[in-house]
């Protein structure tokens, strides 16, 4: 009895902290993320008051949080503006694998780590948070901008390539032979081609499983499917993310409309426990020693991630504008990094990578939200109207 009242004290207390949290955020026009990172850093390990009763409860909230955000992004499209996006934006996810995973390949075999540890970082690098971006996006309003179909191409590649690359990891990491690194790489992606199949080709008889006029049954029914699909995605080596947002573009019509209604309001509370938790688990007095490269890492990382999202934005007839909040909207790290990373320590790779990656995801996490509403400032805007009005000039031929 005693453990569950602390258990109720501390999850309720952290709740409430969260909602005060968020609403100065939204009074300040701020998105409420790095808050969260930071009110989880002060409760974890090593904060001013550390959480132990409810750590399992926001661990399991979390991965709950990750999957909710991606099913609600999935819910926005249909499978055939999907596959459409993907075909436009394939050359884009091979320049971001190119781009952003070589950093972090480099910066391991500087520092000495030796190639699984360059693997490793090359991961941690390359992939954007598809959780805070889909939030981040949400927050600001820009789920029907011309360019998020692009960003969202870009996350779906990434998603789906860690079907390849997390059992190549695993088989790295604890030494497994090229055989059976091959066949668990087989068998991940067979499972991510089956449910793909599937969204495509029955969707609309999923869909008809559901009734938009009963809510509860509509609400359980989609809830219970998109974990079920998750965990069986989670079980062979696909990302759960993949299959929740797989679940997302399954589901169409009235039934998607009101789904994504009845769902909102726990994809907000368990996106905010996601965030919240990833600061948990993280001791700030480990952030210090390797505050420098982290920093400088994420520095090079996000420029890399802009790079990208720009020119896959320009590629696809984009305004300038819109290529800007494309490439700082990828800019964050999170929930993959953190897998990835925790698969190498576990093994005893590299000890020093663990607080690296946490420091360096806790970096890209914190500011990219806050690079993400850069061209929406008046400073911006006008600076790109100069921009315009000097490539204008120069492009008018001079007077006989």
């Amino acid at each position: 009895m005693a453990e569950t009242t602390t258990l109720l004290i501390e999850i309720g207390a952290l709740l409430l902290g969260m909602g005060l949290l968020g609403r100065i955020a939204g009074r300040a026009g701020l998105s409420p993320i790095p808050l969260y990172l930071l009110a989880g850093l002060a409760f974890g390990h090593g904060g001013l008051l550390p959480l132990s009763a409810s750590e399992e409860f926001f661990e399991v909230g979390s991965e709950v949080g990750v999957i909710l955000l991606l099913v609600m992004l999935g819910l926005e499209y249909s499978a055939g503006e999907l596959l459409t996006s993907i075909r436009r934006s394939a050359w884009a996810g091979v320049f971001d694998a190119l781009l952003n995973a070589l950093p972090g390949a480099a910066f391991a075999l500087l520092l000495g780590w030796g190639p699984v540890a360059a693997v490793t970082m090359a991961g941690v690098t390359w992939v954007s948070s598809s959780g805070v971006i889909a939030k981040v996006l949400r927050d600001l309003g820009r789920l029907n901008n011309r360019e998020t179909p692009v960003v969202l191409s870009i996350l779906v590649i990434e998603d789906l390539a860690m079907a390849f690359y997390l059992p190549l990891l695993s088989a790295l990491v604890v030494g497994a032979g090229l055989a059976e690194g091959a066949r668990t790489m087989a068998i991940a992606v067979t499972a991510a081609l089956v449910i793909l199949y599937g969204a495509l080709r029955y969707g609309r008889v999923i869909s008809t499983l559901f009734s938009p006029r009963q809510r509860e049954a509509l609400l359980l029914g989609v809830l219970g499917l998109t974990m079920l699909v998750a965990g069986v995605a989670e079980q062979v080596n696909v990302s759960a993310a993949v299959g929740a947002f797989l679940v997302g573009i399954a589901i169409s019509g009235p039934v998607a409309e009101h789904a994504s209604e009845l769902l909102t309001p726990l994809r907000d509370v368990f996106a905010a426990i996601f965030f919240v938790f990833f600061g948990l688990r993280t001791d700030p007095a480990d952030i210090g020693p390797v505050l420098l490269p982290a920093l400088a890492l994420a520095v090079v990382t996000i420029g890399t991630k802009l790079l990208t999202g720009y020119l896959a934005a320009r590629r696809a007839g984009i305004g300038e504008p819109g290529r800007w909040r494309a490439g700082l909207a990828l800019a964050p790290r999170g929930e993959f990094s953190v897998v990835i990373a925790g698969l190498a320590v576990s093994a005893g790779i590299e000890p020093t990578l663990a607080p690296l990656v946490t420091t360096y995801v806790l970096i890209t996490v914190v500011t990219g939200p806050l690079l993400a509403r850069l061209p929406e400032t008046p400073r911006f805007r006008a600076a790109l109207r100069r921009r315009a009005l000097s490539r204008d000039r120069g492009a008018v031929p001079p007077h006989p």
